[in-house]
């Protein structure tokens, strides 16, 4: 049908207006826009046998995993002795709480897998400090909720997962790998920030430790830090797949969260799970409608029409990407990420491959890209947490939050035009040739 699209497009942004949930809104504009092209009874078959085949791969076994194990380290003292690490290594430096921050958020996002969580355990404590230390509630605040974006990327991420299922078979184990770099590159864009920002308001820097009590800290966090080796090292040797890292890092973070550190009860373990499968029905039942518009995506042609569109506004490949990167930031500020990589991933994906970009290093773009929507008005999911947990509002947050933006875009374009920044620990590995 020839306005197929803008049936599509009308209808879920028509329902997202009323507040409908986002996988309500994908599913019936799906159904709206097949009714167009499709006999009903086809058109209901098509859907379900897509919302059924959507999640139906082994390799989605690992998000409820992944899902429980960051829930349970959320709850077993882990932000705690990451926080005091960091404090140990970095908090004398200028800007040294703000710093603290940025590394806490970095690597509590990556060891629970979710910005959210990352946003809320670390900014609870954090975001007084700062303001107790004289630090600006409204950067603060800002800083959390930026930092904790960076989980997205350094596994184990969910969202990589979900790329890799929608692109169409890239690799698990080499998307892991090639969001360290990017990840990390974005971490220290926004400790400059900070060092910068606390300098201009002469912030004061935290009192030196000893030797002792660094190496302390560091012993104290590291069980917590060993997940990732092991998930990661394991998934790269070979020893086993990431649906089966995801099994042994519920494993690991019961032991750890339970047994080590006695920060979670037995009694507390059936809220838990409840709670991991309630997040994994949402994720899934998102996965499911995005595969079923995906799918009248394709049929209508409409990634196609897109891809000929972009190619024709221009010859050089820098602006298309810059098209494509301004339009992916644009749906971030209003999109959750989930969706956002399952319904534009079959759209730009062609037109990145068709320019020379390799499906690895555009995943990676895209999920860098969206993680910065995450903390984008709006909608900024991360926003609203940090926003609470500071007792502050959105439109207080936005002029800080400005230049740690900024930093995070130009490691964007970084990302995009360097392929190496994505690609070169993966060869490292041999997990591309």
């Amino acid at each position: 049908m020839e306005y197929s699209g803008l049936i599509l497009v009308s209808v879920f942004f028509f329902l997202l207006l009323l507040n409908v949930p986002i996988s309500f809104s994908i599913g019936v504009a799906t159904v709206v826009t097949m009714l167009c092209s499709i006999d009903l009874l086809p058109a209901a078959t098509t859907i379900a046998q897509r919302l059924a085949g959507g999640i139906n791969s082994f390799a989605l076994l690992a998000i409820p995993f992944f899902v429980l194990s960051g829930l349970i380290m959320g709850q077993g003292g882990i932000a705690k002795r990451l926080i005091e690490c960091a404090m140990a290594l970095i908090g004398m430096l200028p800007g040294g709480l703000a710093l603290v921050n940025v590394m806490s958020c970095t690597l509590f996002g990556a060891i629970s897998g979710s910005a959210v969580a990352a946003t809320s355990a670390i900014g609870s404590f954090m975001i007084p400090q700062m303001e107790k230390k004289g630090y600006d509630k409204n950067f603060a605040a800002a800083l959390t909720g930026a930092a904790a974006t960076t989980g997205m990327l350094i596994p184990p991420s969910n969202i990589l997962i979900i790329y890799a299922i929608a692109s169409g078979g890239v690799s698990i184990a080499a998307l892991f790998v090639a969001g360290y770099l990017p990840g990390i590159l974005v971490a220290l864009s926004l400790m400059i920030v900070c060092a910068g920002y606390a300098k201009l308001k002469g912030y004061p820097t935290e009192a030196r430790l000893p030797i002792n009590l660094v190496l302390e800290k560091i012993v104290a966090a590291l069980p917590s830090l060993l997940l990732i080796i092991i998930v990661i090292g394991g998934i790269i040797g070979g020893i086993f797949t990431a649906t089966e890292a995801g099994a042994i890092a519920v494993i690991y973070s019961l032991v750890l969260s339970v047994v080590v550190y006695k920060e979670v009860k037995i009694s507390e373990l059936s809220g838990i799970l409840l709670k991991a499968g309630e997040t994994t029905a949402i994720v899934m039942l998102l996965i499911g409608a995005s595969s079923a518009m995906s799918w009248i995506l394709s049929y209508e042609n409409i990634p196609q029409t897109i891809s000929d569109f972009l190619l024709a506004l221009s010859d050089n490949p820098l602006a298309i990407l810059l098209i494509i990167n301004l339009t992916l930031l644009v749906v971030g500020a209003f999109m959750d990420m989930t969706p956002a990589v399952l319904i534009f991933t079959p759209i730009f994906l062609p037109v990145a491959t068709h320019l020379g970009m390799s499906p690895l290093h555009f995943g990676i773009m895209i999920v860098l890209n969206l993680s910065i929507g995450l903390c984008s008005p709006p909608v900024g999911s991360v926003l609203f947490v940090s926003c609470a947990v500071a007792k502050t509002t959105i439109e207080k947050i936005i002029k800080p939050l400005m230049p740690l933006y900024i930093a995070m875009f130009c490691v964007l374009m970084l990302v995009t035009y360097v392929p190496a920044i994505s690609e070169f620990l993966p060869s490292v590995f041999g997990l591309i040739k």
